[in-house]
């Protein structure tokens, strides 16, 4: 008998969203924790997968299980780690805008603020500046590819909602003429690392987020579930958005039968 609600008792393995759908902030989602322990004493294979920029995976891993969650850092995945990987394969230098947390997933990647052959926009909060902005719009002018860390356009912070990389990479877009690479959600990039490592097929696989557009159209375009949880960032007005979630919660501990 499957530990999973009764219209997700096909479904053999989960992604879960992490800011908004585990916790918010610094605040555990009530019911988040016991949740995950109990799928994955079940055995129901769970892999963690955010927008975020500001960590690095290995960071993420960290802050999860000193909030209680039973968590691994194989299982996190994150776009400044994909985008490292991205640059490594590649042997490619970059202009980093990315927040210091993060800078641990670059590592090996060889830095260059003159003749990058990318530039790398995350999400740098108070940290952003116009010099910083117009200093990338040259740099992809002048040839450098433009690597964007998510098209998210805000999240919820503890003093509300605030820009994230995504208003950022539109402007350099629309500024040089050039499409950036996104490696984050709603691209497929992210998703299709996390069903390799699971080893399943996407109609087998439900994502869960509290972002309509990010975590549920993008699931759904690779074919995965798509569930939405009322947490977080989400407002009523996203259901009128022309997406529609597979299923719609009041929290990721609603996923439990």
């Amino acid at each position: 008998m499957s530990v999973l609600r009764a219209d997700l008792a096909d479904i053999q393995a989960l992604i879960l969203d992490l800011d908004g759908t585990l916790y918010n902030g610094d605040e555990v989602i009530p019911g988040a924790v016991e949740t995950v322990r109990t799928l994955k004493e079940a055995g129901v294979p769970l892999r963690f997968l955010t927008n975020t920029t500001s960590r690095g995976r290995a960071a993420l891993a960290k802050k999860l299980t000193r909030m209680g969650f039973q968590v691994t850092i194989d299982e996190v995945y994150g776009p400044p780690w994909a985008a490292g990987e991205f640059l490594r394969e590649r042997g490619a230098s970059a202009y980093l805008l990315v927040p210091e947390g993060a800078l641990a997933d670059f590592e090996g990647v060889p830095t260059d603020e003159t003749r990058p052959d990318y530039v790398v926009v995350g999400d740098l909060g108070d940290a952003w500046t116009f010099q910083k902005l117009n200093h990338a719009f040259r740099l992809v002018l002048e040839g450098a590819g433009l690597i964007g860390l998510g098209r998210t356009r805000y999240w919820r912070a503890p003093d509300g909602l605030r820009l994230d990389a995504g208003p950022f990479i539109a402007a350099l877009e629309y500024a040089t003429g050039k499409a950036a690479t996104i490696i984050g959600k709603p691209e497929p990039a992210l998703f299709e690392i996390a069903l390799r490592d699971l080893g399943l097929p996407a109609e087998q696989v439900a994502m869960v987020g509290d972002d309509v557009e990010v975590d549920v159209r993008g699931a759904q375009r690779l074919g995965l579930r798509g569930v939405l949880v009322r947490t977080g960032k989400f407002r009523q007005a996203d259901l009128a958005r022309g997406v529609w979630p597979d299923l719609i919660l009041d929290s990721v501990a609603d996923l439990l039968a």
